[in-house]
């Protein structure tokens, strides 16, 4: 795995991941000197399946994809993280390795944390400990009804709740993504992700052109969405409600998923 390692030393002056902006700042600071912020490209793999882990990403901007690879190399995505959470759940489990590949939709920037300093930090900082451990349940939750989702739901249904939280956790209103990437990422065929593309484009919910899709209407793609995005958005408002010693900075509230890029917190 290749990174790009940013030009400055020192960590961001800003922190747009969730996990960390709930931090109290004692402990943040105690974590500060060994985030090392780091670039990926779209498409690259954050953490490949079945490899040791010596590292875990905090997100800052990007969002990637979990996906569960079977032998013949087709999968399909069980779940998604951005600036909400965090690459590399097995270490926090007490495990050495993935089984899930984690692969990035878009560029973007994390911090990265050391294996042995995470080892560290989850033992010596409870704060800390808490709001991974709810993160960690709180992915697993969204893996459970996102096979739910797959089972129960049209697909345009699905695809709706799919651009939603990818929207989420990208800036703008526009995500890169293609047909094939969806059918992949939504485990149907691809010519099933044209129909409800079309379907969403004619009632003026997206716009389609090859590689991006924008919302052009959010509340009517919401309206269009299964109830599995108002699930996955109540659970990610859950995760972040537990009181917490937070950054004096946050106005004694921790961010939500889907506002942590708007609710920097500064590190020093």
């Amino acid at each position: 795995m290749i990174w790009q390692q940013t030009a400055a030393a020192p960590p961001p002056p800003t922190i747009h991941n969730a996990i960390l902006a709930t931090l109290p700042a004692a402990e943040l600071a105690r974590l500060q000197a060994q985030l090392e912020p780091v670039t990926f490209a779209r498409h690259q793999v954050l953490t490949p399946r079945e490899r040791p882990i010596d590292q875990v990403l905090f997100l800052e901007r990007g969002y990637a994809t979990r996906i569960a690879l079977m032998e013949d190399g087709d999968g399909v995505e069980i779940g998604l993280v951005g600036r909400e959470g965090m690459v590399g759940l097995a270490p926090a489990l007490g495990a050495e390795t993935e089984i899930f590949e984690v692969v990035a939709q878009m560029p973007g920037h994390a911090l990265r944390l050391p294996l042995a300093a995470f080892q560290e930090a989850m033992a010596q900082l409870p704060a800390f400990h808490g709001v991974v451990s709810r993160y960690v349940l709180g992915h697993f939750e969204q893996v459970a009804q996102t096979a739910v989702c797959n089972s129960r739901h049209q697909v345009d249904q699905r695809l709706a709740r799919w651009l939603l939280m990818a929207l989420d956790r990208a800036e703008g209103d526009s995500v890169p993504v293609t047909h094939e990437a969806l059918a992949i990422m939504l485990g149907v065929r691809r010519a099933s992700i044209s129909v409800a593309a079309s379907a969403l484009q004619r009632a003026g919910c997206i716009h389609y052109e090859r590689g991006r899709i924008t919302v052009t209407d959010r509340p009517g793609l919401e309206a269009a969405a299964c109830e599995c995005y108002a699930a996955f958005r109540r659970g990610n408002e859950r995760l972040t409600r537990p009181s917490l010693t937070c950054h004096p900075a946050m106005s004694g509230r921790p961010p939500s998923p889907e506002q942590a890029g708007a609710a920097a917190v500064n590190m020093a």
